[in-house]
């Protein structure tokens, strides 16, 4: 099975060779190892023991994913997360006991999803621009042209082609304005812990000032300018 393509009975026939790539596993898991990253990078300049050389580790083995390891793995523990840590420890020996530490699986999951559609919603902007742009040199270029307007399915008066082409673009431009819209609400869940107490970086750190900066660095790190202040992990409701 190939790993470098999001697999469905319609990924063959619609979606451009970028789109696939976003879904696929590859860019899914190393974009948990991409949050592992932003995670101890965090929790190092928060204090936490963790060196340059372990976080380097990690960083040169981002892609480097071995699905039969994680295979064999995850048919002992019946667990998806756990057993990327366990592959990614095997590559990153002395990053190993610094990987997802203090986080809860929803911490690469759910981030994860958020961070590939948004991913997904710059690509459908891109190309929406696009379509755009040449709509728009469709339009200049047969502006005078004649055809004839309908009304109800009846030939009615005379409109151009350039006319016609204004209002298809109407709609792309709204349509643009509601992806801008929905970008630009685009929020990081964070690393708020197991049940979203962040309890367990309490117990990691001892200081309630930089749990709360927890946040906000891996927002950061991973482009994003917000992040959810509650939210849902473990089937456990999140509080600060």
């Amino acid at each position: 099975m190939e790993k470098n393509k999001y697999m469905t009975p319609l990924s063959g026939r619609y979606p451009s060779q970028e789109m696939n790539y976003i879904w696929s596993d590859d860019s899914k898991y190393s974009t948990w190892r991409k949050l592992w990253i932003a995670l101890a990078e965090t929790e190092k300049e928060l204090g936490i023991d963790i060196t340059d050389e372990q976080i380097n580790e990690m960083k040169q083995h981002v892609f480097d994913i071995d699905y039969n390891v994680v295979a064999q793995r995850e048919a002992e523990c019946r667990h998806d997360v756990m057993s990327h840590v366990y592959e990614f420890g095997t590559k990153c020996p002395s990053a190993k006991p610094i990987i997802h530490l203090g986080a809860t699986s929803c911490y690469v999951t759910d981030n994860t999803d958020v961070i590939l559609m948004t991913e997904a919603l710059k690509l459908i902007k891109q190309k929406l621009v696009v379509v755009i742009h040449n709509l728009k040199n469709f339009a200049e270029q047969y502006k005078s042209v004649t055809c004839l307007g309908y009304t109800h399915f009846q030939p009615a008066q005379l409109t151009t082609v350039g006319k016609r082409a204004t209002l298809w673009l109407q709609d792309l431009i709204e349509d643009l304005e509601e992806l801008e819209f929905v970008e630009s609400h685009m929020k990081l869940l964070g690393c708020k812990g197991t049940t979203g107490t962040q309890e367990s970086f309490m117990k990691l750190f001892k200081d309630e000032e930089k749990v709360k900066q927890i946040d906000g660095k891996i927002a950061e790190k991973m482009g994003f300018d917000k992040v959810f202040s509650v939210s849902r992990t473990n089937l456990h409701q999140k509080i600060r």
